[in-house]
């Protein structure tokens, strides 16, 4: 196999070389595939300093989607882009870090696999179980690499791939007193989902209030919005979910404020207008026709740019001590 095959790390690298000096990258690891060396690669711009608040974006965790990896370098290469003439977005790094991770496993993309290369799904991979009862096999399963939703071995240190995700979070967002991650993938229903923790459990996340919050202004700023916005456990549960263990790592570290989000990308509608999609196992959780994908970026992209201004703004909108309590009871009636 050659890198030429990997389309998505070709065009990552287009726009990295377009970047040039204006962005810093660096290599966090580097994982086989077959006998070749891909690497995963983490790109940042904005100002470094752990004063200022961060929010990182990350996709391609499963291979299969590769719409949600293409979600975030179409992101990234607005910003790239942007760079070069617009003012506002100079001043606005100026009090905020941006972190991208693309393509986090760039074999199981080279493959068109949802697990690594190694056979490993990175979201059921994560030294987290589940304190209830989750679906079989979907909730993760540890009896074979051969069966979909593999956890790998227990005991053993995480993939290579997820270590590199959580080198970068540890480094580059759980420092700051404030900061956000968003997760992109596909495949879920016909809707689109924001989903943020728990997956292990149906128990409130202590940042519940702040989630309110988050989603009110976005209410507020788009009140005909398309997107669902919810705990996962609404949903199903599941063991050794990537984003739980990093929030929980966050909580044991400090009181800081760190929200994942998870952007699901409801593939099934693509396939009620394009029902032969169902023939083919891309289709299932990537839009096939070019017309589509180009709206489905479209469709995305401002929310991700809302998000980066609600980071770098979030003290004039994260609830306060005597706000919190009230907040999260709206947020429990709301949700739970």
């Amino acid at each position: 196999m050659s890198l030429r095959t990997l389309d998505a790390l070709t065009e990552l690298e287009r726009i990295l070389q377009l970047a040039g000096s204006r962005v810093e990258v660096r290599v966090v690891r580097e994982v086989d595939c077959r006998g070749t060396t891909l690497p995963v690669y983490a790109i940042a711009l904005g100002n470094p300093a752990p004063q200022v608040p961060a929010i990182g974006f990350f996709g391609g965790v499963h291979g299969l989607e590769r719409i949600g990896a293409e979600v975030v370098m179409a992101y990234l290469q607005s910003i790239v882009t942007r760079l070069t003439w617009d003012h506002t977005l100079h001043r606005q790094l100026e009090s905020l870090r941006l972190v991208f991770m693309p393509l986090v496993n760039p074999g199981g993309m080279a493959l068109g696999t949802r697990a690594n290369p190694r056979g490993v799904d990175l979201m059921r991979n994560a030294p987290v179980d589940a304190l209830e009862p989750v679906p079989a096999l979907v909730g993760g399963q540890r009896l074979s690499a051969r069966l979909p939703w593999y956890r790998g071995v227990a005991g053993a240190p995480m993939e290579e791939e997820n270590q590199a995700v959580c080198e970068v979070v540890a480094q580059e967002l759980l420092p700051r007193a404030f900061s956000m991650s968003v997760d992109c993938h596909s495949g879920f229903g016909v809707q689109d989902r924001l989903w943020f923790p728990f997956a292990h459990t149906r128990q409130a996340l202590h940042h519940l209030a702040e989630m309110y919050a988050l989603q009110a202004i976005f209410r507020q700023t788009y009140n005909t919005h398309p997107y669902v916005f919810e705990p996962q456990s609404l949903q199903y549960l599941a063991h050794g979910d990537l984003w739980d263990h990093l929030y929980l790592q966050s909580r044991a570290q400090s009181e800081a404020v760190f929200l994942p989000l998870t952007l699901e990308m409801g593939s099934w509608l693509w396939i009620k207008k394009n029902p032969r999609q169902l023939f083919s196992r891309h289709g299932i959780f990537n839009p096939l026709i070019g017309h589509r994908q180009e709206r489905v970026l479209r469709r995305h992209l401002w929310m991700l740019d809302f998000l980066t201004r609600a980071a770098c703004s979030a003290e004039s909108w994260v609830p306060q001590d005597n706000q919190r309590h009230a907040l999260h009871a709206e947020a429990l009636q709301h949700w739970y």
